[in-house]
């Protein structure tokens, strides 16, 4: 890996803002951003990324090669958490391995945006049409990991008949996260190129800052969230530091057989790599409510989410134009 853009990545302002976000927690400083900005900026970033997808892909030929692409991303959704479930039920109950194969099966949407603004300080191009993929893979992860639960778990564990299909799949498919960036994504692909340009001052120039205030936030809850993995143990840790490498190299595989260019690739295999911690979790405290979630957040949000912004987006990118070149 070149060390230049490893270092590029680690120094990028936002990532530094990320772990100021960490010390703060860890010197007991009283910086906090109020939980009312925080879901606003979730809000602005969902919006802005979505939006700008969807003008992008307008702009796209809708052929076969971005129908394959999102069909390869479901179908990543939906199988990974299958083997990383048979993988933690070696060492955890059924309803925790499932809330957390669920986790690692679905996406992060902020790795995703900070994937984009990576890109964009690297003056590398990508396609708008990932996003509708960053939208795709939240449900099919959901299911599956429900699926896995309910064939796995005992009675006594199910709870009887509480269990209610319509309302989690609901749950899945119009969790506000969801919901806001294929919205969004709609819109920006009917938007007319006039009314595009008149909205770039709030979508694009923008969006460096959110995202850098953002990621302070992150920062800090990733920080409360430290003491956490004590309760995880080491196995757990090592599982959240190398299914994102096995995801990572699926994807890139992937990429290749889909000849994608390098910026698609990597903000495909990113969307592989990374690991929901806002809409499994959502799901998994309405439908398996006595999995453990200091484990699936911590797990994501504490590890695989800081290992993906400082080590994963440089080496995947690495990886990616080595096997093209």
């Amino acid at each position: 890996m070149n060390p230049e853009l490893l270092a590029s990545t680690v120094l990028n302002p936002a990532v530094l803002f990320f772990f100021l976000g960490i010390l703060a927690v860890l010197t007991r400083s009283d910086l906090e951003i109020p939980q009312s900005i925080s879901k606003l900026m979730s809000l602005y970033l969902l919006l802005a990324i979505g939006f700008k997808g969807g003008v992008e892909l307008s702009h796209s030929n809708l052929g076969s090669e971005i129908a394959l692409t999102l069909l390869a991303a479901i179908m990543m959704s939906a199988l990974v958490p299958v083997y990383t479930f048979f993988t933690l039920r070696r060492l955890i109950p059924v309803h925790d391995a499932a809330a957390i194969a669920a986790t690692y099966g679905s996406i992060s949407a902020v790795t995703f945006i900070t994937g984009v603004g990576f890109l964009q300080a690297l003056d590398i191009a990508s396609s708008g049409y990932l996003v509708a993929a960053m939208a795709l893979m939240e449900s099919p992860a959901i299911i599956t990991g429900l699926v896995l639960y309910r064939f796995f778990a005992t009675d006594i564990e199910t709870g009887g008949g509480d269990f209610s299909w319509p309302r989690v799949l609901r749950e899945a498919c119009v969790n506000g996260s969801v919901f806001l960036i294929l919205g969004s994504l709609v819109i920006g692909l009917v938007t007319t190129d006039a009314h595009a340009r008149a909205m770039a001052p709030f979508t694009e120039d923008l969006f460096k800052g959110v995202l850098t205030l953002f990621l302070l936030d992150m920062g800090l809850i990733a920080g409360r969230r430290l003491a956490a993995l004590r309760e995880a143990g080491i196995s757990l840790i090592l599982f959240a530091l190398l299914v994102p490498l096995v995801n990572a190299g699926l994807g890139i595989g992937l990429t290749l057989l889909l000849d994608l260019g390098v910026g698609d690739a990597l903000l495909f295999t990113v969307l592989c790599a990374s690991a929901s911690y806002i809409a499994v979790p959502a799901a998994m405290r309405l439908s398996i409510p006595q999995a453990n979630a200091s484990l699936y957040v911590t797990l994501s949000l504490a590890v695989t989410f800081p290992f993906n912004i400082v080590v994963g987006l440089p080496l995947y990118l690495a990886v990616i134009r080595w096997v093209h070149a």
